[in-house]
C-alpha cells in the first residue's frame, strides 16, 4: 500500500486513522496549495484532484477518506474505530453523522465560501460564509451541552470514527481562525484530547 495526501481535514482522517491503528504505511505528501493534487499524474490516480489516495497492493486505489479509513480499519481488529457489535457501530455511525453535518459542515461551509483556494470552484458568498461563523459558535455551543456528562469521547468514552471526524472541523477552524469559544468548557476538554492524540 502506498497512501497520498496532504494537509487538509480528508487527510488527516486518514492519517489519524493510521496513526492510532499503529500500522506503517508510506506516504507521499502532496502540497495541495500549489496544485500538486491538480499534476496528471495525481489525477490518474483521482480525477476527482483531491487526497487522500491509498494505492493498493494490486495497483488499484480507494478515495474518499471514510472509505480508506474503513478499509484499513478491517486489516486490524484491535483497534476497532467503527465499533466491535452492531448497536457500537450504529452508534458510532449515528455520531460520525451528526459530527460531519452539524459540527463539521458550517466551518467547511465557511472555508470553501471565503478561502481564496476555492474562489474559482464556486461563487463565494461573503456575507454568507460570516453568517456560518455564527452558525459554528451555535453547533459548538449544542456539543458542549452533549459532553456536560463528562466523557472524554463522542461516543461511549471511546475514541472512534466520530472523533476524527470532529477533528477535521478543529483544523479547519484553525485555518479560519475562529476557535471553540472558551466558554465552553466540555468541548474544549474534548478538544484538547483530540489535539493530543496521535497523527494530528
Amino acid at each position: 500500500m502506498k497512501l497520498f495526501t496532504g494537509k487538509t481535514p480528508s487527510g488527516l482522517r486518514v492519517n489519524v486513522a493510521i496513526a492510532e491503528k499503529g500500522l506503517d504505511v508510506p506516504t507521499q505528501w502532496l502540497n495541495v496549495m500549489e496544485g500538486e493534487t491538480r499534476t496528471a499524474e495525481h489525477l490518474a490516480r483521482n480525477n476527482l484532484g483531491e487526497v487522500p489516495v491509498l494505492e493498493l497492493d494490486d495497483g488499484s486505489y480507494l478515495t474518499e477518506s471514510i472509505a480508506i479509513c474503513r478499509y484499513l480499519d478491517n486489516l486490524d481488529s484491535q483497534t476497532p474505530l467503527f465499533g466491535r457489535d452492531p448497536l457500537e457501530a450504529a452508534r458510532i455511525e449515528m455520531w460520525t453523522r451528526r459530527m460531519e453535518i452539524l459540527i463539521c459542515g458550517p466551518i467547511a461551509d465557511f472555508g470553501r465560501h471565503a478561502f481564496p483556494l476555492f474562489k474559482d470552484r464556486l461563487e463565494q458568498i461573503p456575507a454568507y460564509a460570516e453568517s456560518l461563523l455564527r452558525l459554528q459558535d451555535k453547533r459548538w455551543a449544542w456539543l458542549d451541552k452533549e459532553l456536560s456528562d463528562g466523557r472524554t469521547f463522542i461516543v461511549d468514552d471511546e475514541f472512534s470514527i466520530a472523533d476524527i471526524a470532529g477533528m477535521t472541523a478543529l483544523l479547519v477552524s484553525d485555518f479560519a481562525q475562529h476557535p471553540v469559544p472558551e466558554t465552553l468548557t466540555h468541548v474544549q476538554r474534548w478538544e484538547s484530547a483530540m489535539r493530543g492524540r496521535k497523527g494530528w
